[in-house]
C-alpha cells in the first residue's frame, strides 16, 4: 500500500523516488527518555546504496540543468508540506533523539523550515561575477586584446549528506537544500539512532515534486551503509557532520577518490570570562551546555577560561545555574534537560566524569544519574573545577552536559590556552569592553567567535578550524560550498 502524502513508507529505503523494500531487515530506533521502541528503521545492502547513488547520477543530468525558478518552487513547496505536519514531525523528532518539546519543535522542526525557505531564494541568487577585463600583449598564446572573464558557480554533482543524531531536521536540511538549489542531486545517509525524521522530510520533497533519483535515503545500524555512500565512484562530493575521528576516516576515502568534501567535526568550545564580564551573561551562555540538546552539540562552551580573580564566583553561579534546571521527560514542557542518545553514550559520558575525578578534578554539581528517573539515558548537569590544561577532560570532546574550569592569570594566557587545543569551531568572549573582546576574538584559532553570546547569525559562514572541520556553510557560504567554480574567457 502507498503512504500517504507527506508520510514516509514505514522501514522502506527512498530510492529513485520509490519506497523500497530493505534487503538486509530493520533495526530498532530506541526513545532515549523512555527505552522504548519508537519504529523500524531500514537496514540497507551495500548494492542498495549503490543503487541510490547511481539513480542519482542519472538524475543529475536533467536536475542540473531546471531552471531556478523551478528549484526555488519545489524547496518552497517542500517548506510548506513540512509546516503542514509540523507537529507530527515535531513528535517523532523529539521521541527519537531525545530533544525538549520546544527544542523538537523550534530548533529541529522550525529550523528545517526555515532551511527550505532559505535555499528555496537561494536557488535564485547570483551564479556568475564578471572579472575586470585584462589587456594582453601579443605573444605565444595569440594576438593582443581586451580578454573578458566570467567565474560561473557550477553544481558540483553527487553529493552524498552524511548527517549527526543531534538534530534530525535541522542538520539534514542544511545540507539537502542547499545542494538541491545549485542543482546537486543527493544521497542522504542518517545517524543510526534517529533516521525516521529524514525519511519525513524526504517524502516532504517528493510530494513537492522532487523528480526521481534526486533525494534518495538510505539507512543501517552499523557502518556498511555510510560507508558505501561515501566510497562509490559516482559520489562527487560528501558533506559530514560528526566526530573527528569519523571525519578523518571519510576524508581519506575521498582523498583516493578526489571528491569534494565539507566536513562539520568536533569542538571543544572555549569560553574567555574576562575579569569585567558580566557574570550573569557568561553564567546564562554557558549554561546552555547542560541544558541545549543536553551538550550534545560540537558549538557548546564547554572548556571555560575564567580570570583567576572571578574563578570562584563563576563556579559557584554556574552550579547554581545547573541546580535549578529541571531535568526529566522531553515531552513535559517544564523539562530542560532531557536525555542523551543511548545508553552507550551515556556510558561514555560518565567514564569521562570519572577520569576527571581521577586527574583531580573537583567535581561541584553533577556526576551522577538523576535520582528521580528509573528509565532513560539521562546525565545530570555536571561542572568540574580544580582543572588544569593537560587534563583529557579539558582537551577531548565529551559531548555531554559536561562543564569544565580552567582558570588564567592575564589575556595573553587565555588566549594561549583557548588555541592550545586539536580544535577549532566556535569559541566565545565574554567582556566589558567590547574593543577589547573583539581584539581577542581575531587572535582566537577558531572557525567563530560569540562575543558575549552564543547565539549566531544564520547567514554567517559556519565552519572550523584545525581538526574541526574543512570548508564554511550556511547562508549563501552554503550555495558555493555544493558548486564548483569555471572560469570562462573571451576576447573582447
Amino acid at each position: 500500500m502507498s503512504p500517504q502524502p507527506g508520510s514516509p513508507a514505514p522501514g522502506k529505503l527512498f530510492i529513485d523516488g520509490e519506497w523500497t523494500e530493505p534487503a538486509d531487515g530493520h533495526y530498532e530506533v530506541i526513545d532515549p527518555a523512555t527505552e522504548e521502541v519508537v519504529g523500524l528503521a531500514p537496514e540497507a545492502s551495500r548494492a542498495q546504496v549503490y543503487e541510490a547513488a547511481a539513480a542519482a547520477r542519472e538524475a543529475f543530468g536533467a536536475w542540473s540543468l531546471t531552471r531556478p525558478e523551478v528549484r526555488a518552487a519545489i524547496l518552497d513547496r517542500a517548506a510548506d508540506l513540512v509546516q503542514r505536519d509540523f507537529l507530527a514531525h515535531a513528535e517523532v523528532a523529539r521521541a527519537e533523539s531525545g530533544a525538549t518539546a520546544s527544542t523538537a519543535r523550534g530548533m529541529q522542526v522550525g529550523v528545517g523550515v526555515a532551511r527550505f525557505r532559505r535555499y528555496a531564494k537561494g536557488a535564485l541568487e547570483p551564479v556568475e561575477e564578471a572579472i575586470a577585463p585584462q589587456i594582453n600583449e601579443a605573444g605565444p598564446m595569440g594576438r593582443a586584446g581586451v580578454f573578458g572573464a566570467l567565474a560561473a558557480r557550477r553544481p558540483v554533482g553527487v553529493v552524498t549528506c552524511v548527517t549527526s543524531y543531534n538534530n534530525p531536521w535541522a542538520n539534514p536540511a542544511g545540507k539537502v537544500a542547499p545542494a538541491l538549489a545549485m542543482g546537486n542531486t543527493v544521497v542522504v545517509k542518517p545517524a543510526p539512532q534517529d533516521p525516521l525524521s529524514v525519511y519525513r522530510m524526504a517524502a516532504a520533497l517528493a510530494e513537492a515534486g522532487v523528480p526521481p533519483g534526486v533525494v534518495n535515503v538510505v539507512t543501517g545500524s552499523g557502518a556498511e551503509a555510510g560507508e558505501a555512500a561515501v566510497d562509490f565512484p559516482d559520489v562527487d562530493m560528501v558533506s559530514f557532520t560528526g566526530s573527528t575521528a569519523v571525519g578523518q576516516r571519510i576524508a581519506e576515502v575521498c582523498g583516493r577518490g578526489m571528491k569534494r568534501q565539507l566536513m562539520e567535526l568536533g569542538g571543544k568550545g572555549a569560553a574567555l570570562v574576562m575579569e569585567d564580564a558580566d557574570l550573569d551573561a557568561a553564567v546564562a551562555g554557558i549554561g546552555t551546555t547542560f541544558s541545549f540538546y543536553s551538550g550534545q552539540i560540537c558549538t557548546a562552551p564547554t572548556r571555560v577560561l575564567v580570570h583567576r580573580s572571578r574563578q570562584d564566583e563563576l563556579i559557584a553561579a554556574l552550579a547554581a545555574y545547573a541546580n535549578r534546571l529541571t531535568v526529566g521527560d522531553p515531552s513535559d514542557r517544564a523539562t530542560v534537560v532531557g536525555p542523551v542518545i543511548s545508553a552507550a553514550h551515556r556510558d561514555r559520558v560518565e567514564a569521562y566524569v570519572e577520569l576527571g575525578r581521577k586527574e583531580g578534578a573537583r567535581v561541584v554539581t553533577g556526576g551522577v544519574r538523576p535520582g528521580h528517573l528509573d528509565r532513560g539515558f539521562y546525565v545530570a548537569p555536571t561542572l568540574l573545577a580544580d582543572c588544569t590544561h593537560d587534563m583529557r577532560v579539558v582537551r577531548e570532546e565529551i559531548f555531554g552536559p559536561v562543564v569544565v574550569v580552567v582558570p588564567f592569570d592575564d589575556e595573553e594566557e587565555a588566549v594561549a590556552l583557548a588555541n592550545d587545543s586539536d580544535y577549532g569551531l566556535i569559541d566565545y568572549v565574554w567582556s566589558g569592553d567590547v574593543a577589547r573582546a573583539f581584539r581577542i576574538a581575531r587572535r582566537l584559532r577558531a572557525g567563530g567567535v560569540g562575543v558575549n553570546t552564543v547565539g549566531r547569525n544564520m547567514e554567517a559562514p559556519f565552519g572550523g578550524f584545525k581538526k574541526s572541520g574543512v570548508g564554511r556553510d550556511v547562508g549563501s557560504y552554503a550555495l558555493h560550498a555544493y558548486s564548483e567554480t569555471q572560469a570562462i574567457v573571451w576576447p573582447g
